[in-house]
């Protein structure tokens, strides 16, 4: 039998990296066992979903390098489907109109959360008669259908991840709502529980792979598989991602979508090796930096966690700089031209920016501080306090005019590496000061500060485009 697994996303956002871990999860799954992946968009929330966030999801989906086998399905263009399937429910005797009206769902409720006990159905309309039904109706009651579940009945499934999880029918919450409210005999829209069996029969669906918090819709929805007479798939209950407090990531902790990150400047290869490490504990692995299609190798459910996996800003990054640290120098160029573009920073030449790329990426965490570490090879940084005071406490200013007059003199236009080392290194031995000094006040000059990249690689490209004397110059006074 083909393996087939799915991510079924609800338009109603961007896409999150919740869902996102879900999918990769899915799709690392399906490589391993030769299946296939597939895509169905959860799409009956007609008041939340929008277009734009199915694009969004897709898109993202892409950008990850997640691809699907096959077209992907939208729920909302199965609901004729799902209401047959109810009827069939109805027709069986395992469904039933239900009438109880908002106001008293909200007594009932009101009454249980007084005598301290959990919010649940009383199933109250489970027996009524034909004639009860008639009444109702005449009365202009609208009424949803209900699935009738067995209080004593135990509801188990061996899970891949958390080993054989078990329910009692009675902790289900009551007769579980197939419908929304309709009028008369009609059949309102179908809800999640109904619509996603349905539909994972529909495209054989093999394994689910989804987060534990659908835990207990599992239970309901493996009642109804065996109502209709449905094959059950595998199920595999994924632990949440949490923030530092322990609870479920959300939109309070600022960054959730995949935009988001997209944005901040992470790589794609690198969201997608972090979100592989969280809440997955390979057996054996060659370091943290995989691939995904080394990942899909070793991959196995059965080495998901079952506890929460804590999400940490500083592994991502750490993995981020490691993929722009071994990302080639032409690639990473022509991303960081588009910020240079952005910017209307134009490099001398091609190769010049690929020259940067390489001086810059050991230092760089994520893609978008090629904006802040590239500037000062553009435009001139001004000489910030700690460099100024550097160049006033230690005979600095001194020291530039020797390299300065050293240009002048050996009319050096444009130099290399080799040619800057060797600059400083006859300055101090003929004028016997030291190189600390020198290559300080040259950064300084260079960069406003005692701090930046490499000082030769950088001197090689400010030669390059003609400014180097000039940020010397501008540190010596008039005299």
């Amino acid at each position: 039998m083909e393996k087939r697994l799915r991510l079924a996303p609800s338009p109603t956002g961007l896409f999150h990296i919740g869902t996102a871990r879900t999918a990769l999860f899915n799709w690392l799954y399906a490589q391993k066992i030769g299946g296939k992946f597939l895509i169905r968009i959860e799409d009956t929330d007609f008041l939340r979903s929008k277009s734009e966030y199915t694009e969004n999801i897709l898109e993202g989906l892409k950008w990850l390098g997640l691809k699907w086998d096959e077209e992907p399905i939208k729920q909302s263009d199965r609901i004729s489907t799902h209401k047959s399937y109810i009827k069939k429910l109805l027709e069986c005797g395992a469904a039933y109109r239900c009438f109880t009206t908002e106001d008293e769902i909200s007594e009932l409720r009101n009454e249980q959360k007084k005598k301290g006990l959990p919010p649940k159905h009383d199933n109250r309309h489970r027996s009524l008669s034909k004639k009860e039904i008639e009444t109702f109706i005449a009365q202009g009651r609208t009424s949803v259908i209900r699935f009738k579940i067995d209080e004593n009945i135990e509801i188990k499934w061996a899970d891949q991840i958390r080993g054989e999880i078990q329910w009692q029918g009675k902790d289900l919450g009551g007769d579980l709502v197939l419908s929304r409210r309709a009028e008369g005999y009609e059949i309102g829209d179908p809800l999640y529980n109904l619509a996603v069996v349905v539909d994972d029969n529909f495209m054989n669906i093999t394994h689910v792979v989804r987060g534990e918090d659908h835990i207990s819709n599992t239970a309901k929805q493996i009642l109804i598989y065996k109502a209709l007479n449905f094959n059950l798939p595998t199920f595999s209950h994924t632990p949440l991602i949490l923030n530092n407090e322990g609870k479920k990531l959300s939109k309070r902790d600022c960054v959730t979508s995949i935009d988001e990150f997209r944005d901040m400047g992470y790589l794609p290869e690198a969201l997608s090796n972090y979100m592989a490490f969280l809440g997955w504990s390979p057996k054996s692995a060659d370091g943290e930096i995989l691939s995904l299609e080394k990942i899909s190798e070793i991959f196995d459910l059965s080495d998901i966690n079952k506890a929460g996996a804590k999400f940490s800003w500083e592994k991502l990054n750490w993995i981020n700089s490691q993929y722009i640290k071994n990302m080639a120098s032409k690639k990473l160029s022509e991303i960081m031209k588009k910020y240079w573009d952005d910017n209307a920073w134009v490099p001398p030449s091609q190769e010049w920016g690929y020259k940067l790329a390489i001086l810059l990426r050991d230092s760089m965490i994520l893609l978008k501080d090629a904006i802040d570490q590239s500037k000062p090879f553009f435009l001139i940084p001004k000489i910030q306090k700690e460099g100024q005071d550097f160049l006033e406490n230690n005979d600095s200013e001194a020291s530039l005019k020797l390299i300065l007059n050293y240009l002048t003199e050996q009319n050096i236009i444009k130099l290399d590496r080799e040619k800057a080392k060797e600059i400083i290194n006859e300055i101090s031995k003929i004028h016997n000061v030291k190189k600390g000094i020198l290559m300080k006040s040259l950064r300084v000059a260079f960069f406003g500060s005692l701090s930046g990249p490499d000082l030769i690689q950088s001197w090689e490209l400010l030669s390059e485009i003609k400014t180097d004397k000039f940020r010397i110059e501008r540190c010596i006074k008039s005299t």
